[in-house]
């Protein structure tokens, strides 16, 4: 009768002893590997878990990287050109610096040139009443389709206009072309228009196949109303350039308000 094998003993015959090592077995949970701080796989490939796919942060954790601020350092890169431009018209209008002199000279050869009609109409796209519609329109729209932060940064750039642009006539005391009265820098009818179309042109984009045609739209009614401010002797060239300066400033913070709330709404929309 053939005995059964006894369980192998451990050298001081204690009891039954550890299991062979076995070729090929896990390194993971050796010494070694624990203070490395990288996951391993017993056969030596990368693993397939998102956390050994991520990079360490700072304190050497699982992380993801910063973002690099690129954005906001061109932004403020934008903004900063832009009110240097409008700082400089406006220091030539109140000292009569160099620039005036072609300024009142452009607006005399212009004023009442050209068709008065097509003039005044381009003229009144600047008005209130014809500008403030065409945007609360598109912030309906771009409320409905969830773009809301977008929505709401339009409606603060409108708000500000007035809030700019009537402390900036009281202090200039601009005369107009045809009139000795006086508050006519910077142009607010060019900023009205400017920010209004233009606002509307941002919201409208995400939602148009071809998205360059609502800003190239936009620039051509915000310069066909500039015109028309010139030709009907409204207002002088410089004020409608200042005014566009202040409407670049608004429309450039609500195009990164914009594209913020662009990039979080496709962040949580989940992948297929």
């Amino acid at each position: 009768m053939r005995e059964t094998p006894r369980p192998r003993e451990t050298a001081d015959g204690a009891g039954p002893g550890l299991p062979p090592h076995r070729p090929g077995g896990a390194s993971a949970h050796t010494a070694g590997a624990s203070r490395s701080g990288t996951p391993h796989r017993p056969d030596g490939r990368s693993p397939h878990t998102p956390r050994g796919a991520r990079h360490t942060g700072p304190t050497g954790r699982p992380g993801t990287s910063p973002p690099v601020p690129g954005r906001p350092v061109l932004l403020c890169a934008r903004v900063t050109a832009v009110l240097t431009l409008f700082a400089l018209i406006t220091w030539q209008v109140v000292s009569g610096g160099p620039l005036t002199g072609p300024d009142e000279r452009i607006s005399g050869a212009l004023a009442g040139r050209g068709p008065a009609g097509p003039a005044e109409f381009c003229a009144d796209l600047g008005n209130m009443q014809v500008a403030l519609p065409v945007l609360a329109c598109a912030v309906a729209f771009a409320w409905w389709r969830g773009s809301r932060r977008a929505a709401a940064g339009a409606v603060a750039a409108m708000a500000a206009v007035p809030a700019l642009v009537v402390p900036l006539k009281l202090l200039t005391d601009r005369p107009g072309p045809l009139t000795e009265e006086t508050g006519y820098y910077p142009s607010g009818h060019a900023v009205t228009a400017a920010v209004a179309y233009g606002a509307a042109a941002l919201l409208l984009a995400p939602y148009v196949r071809r998205a360059w045609m609502t800003p190239a739209a936009a620039v051509l009614v915000t310069v066909a109303t500039g015109i028309g401010l010139v030709l009907r002797g409204y207002h002088w060239p410089l004020d409608v350039l200042a005014g566009w300066c202040l409407a670049g400033v608004l429309l450039l913070v609500l195009g990164e308000v914009s594209s913020r709330s662009r990039s979080r709404s496709s962040s949580r929309t989940p992948s297929c």
